[in-house]
């Protein structure tokens, strides 16, 4: 019952977590916009609202899994597709915590992003930048724009003492264009009109795997291995039920484990480091478990107990090391707030789960193991109903002799 409903709820957050990334946010301003469209590299989203009598387009554009030490920036382009010639919103913190946001237009590759006015008018303009979060504000007057569809540029780059140096030239930094469409509220990457974002949903779709079977399925497989086979009528179905969960989990763990390094293999600018040498080392340790169970010995094989000893180390270093790279990625996709509490909630059931199963086990082994004392001291120290006999082998003889 409880893998049942930890899978609902890790399922509900795959169908639910591309939209909830843009559509469900609620701004700490309580700002609500007509539109928003999930940006397909460097974990932006833009938020806008097109007034079509006064011509005004009023943005938000996010920046999630920020570093303070970078700068961002947002725009769109009057004239091409690409950089030159974007008309740029630019935002930082600076050392001494403050919001910097100001209008630059780009002219060249060798920008400094140099403060000055757009070709266009500019209004309520504004940035904030808390949770690793950098958001910024303004109200584009497009007056003499033509068309509906617009060239977007965004960006993210280095600091250097309150001053905005070039961004990386590869990777995803060489891919953050695209378009969008104040009317039909659809934005396309560069030189395509898709509305959706494919890297955006193998993220989730590797998150999700990920998070039901290393951070799930692993623990409570553990969790029936070491408290049903107490009970001698469970036997052998614990031992089913456990392979079949750690198998299934394995299987799923696998497919989250490919997701995640073709992802990585499509994005040579970004990497994760310490996010992929887990999961590299997780994947490793799991496959030497599961080739553990082809060489299991007999439990009365005199290796069994270093088998046990094995296989018991690998099964709790799986278990904890997905749990920690959850959360690392957890950090990197930067959903919303529910769903990382939903999954600690579920940890927290299964941890209570076996608090509880540990007491009980205890409480039963203990109580076994008197009774095993008791009958001991019955049947084999000489003062129960056989111990005379068993003791004293003659001492039914009349007089003692033999």
């Amino acid at each position: 019952m409880v893998s049942l409903c930890c899978i609902m709820v890790l399922t509900t957050l795959f169908v639910s977590t591309y939209a909830q990334i843009c559509s469900n946010y609620t701004f700490a301003t309580n700002a609500v916009f007509g539109a928003c469209n999930d940006l397909p590299v460097l974990n932006s989203f833009l938020h806008y609202t097109y007034n079509p009598s006064s011509q005004t387009l009023s943005i938000a554009y996010r920046h999630t899994n920020f570093d303070s030490s970078n700068w961002a920036a947002w725009g769109i382009n009057p004239t091409s597709q690409g950089m030159t010639g974007t008309q740029a919103l630019v935002a930082f913190q600076q050392s001494d915590g403050t919001m910097r946001v100001y209008t630059s237009p780009i002219m060249g590759y060798s920008t400094q992003l140099a403060e000055g006015g757009l070709s266009f008018p500019v209004s309520d303009l504004s940035a904030t930048c808390s949770n690793n979060e950098l958001i910024i504000f303004a109200t584009l007057g497009l007056q003499n724009w033509t068309g509906t569809t617009m060239y977007q540029v965004w960006q993210e780059g280095p600091l250097s003492r309150n001053v905005p140096i070039s961004h990386a030239t590869s990777g995803d930094n060489v891919r953050s264009v695209g378009t969008f469409n104040v009317v039909s509220r659809q934005s396309g990457s560069a030189g395509s009109a898709s509305g959706t974002s494919s890297k955006t949903k193998k993220r989730n779709i590797h998150g999700v795997l990920n998070a039901i079977s290393w951070g799930i399925m692993m623990p409570l497989g553990a969790i029936i291995a070491r408290y049903l086979r107490v009970f001698p009528s469970a036997d052998p179905a614990w031992f089913y039920l456990h392979v079949t969960c750690q198998t299934s989990g394995y299987s799923i763990g696998v497919a989250g484990w490919a997701t995640g390094i073709r992802l990585g293999s499509q994005s040579p600018g970004i990497q994760f480091t310490s996010h992929r040498v887990i999961g590299i080392i997780l994947f490793c340790v799991a496959t030497l478990q599961v080739i553990a169970l082809l060489v299991r010995p007999k439990k009365e094989h005199k290796h069994r107990i270093f088998w046990n000893i094995y296989h018991h180390s690998l099964g709790y270093s799986i278990i904890i090391l997905g749990i920690i790279n959850i959360y690392k990625g957890f950090h990197i996709l930067n959903p919303e707030k529910k769903w990382e509490r939903a999954y600690t909630g579920i940890i927290v059931i299964l941890a209570i789960v076996a608090a509880v199963l540990e007491a009980y086990t205890w409480h039963v082994v203990l109580r076994r193991k008197k009774a095993a004392n008791a009958e001991k001291m019955t049947n084999g120290n000489g003062y129960g109903n056989n111990g005379i006999n068993e003791r004293y082998p003659y001492s039914g003889m009349t007089n003692g002799r033999v």
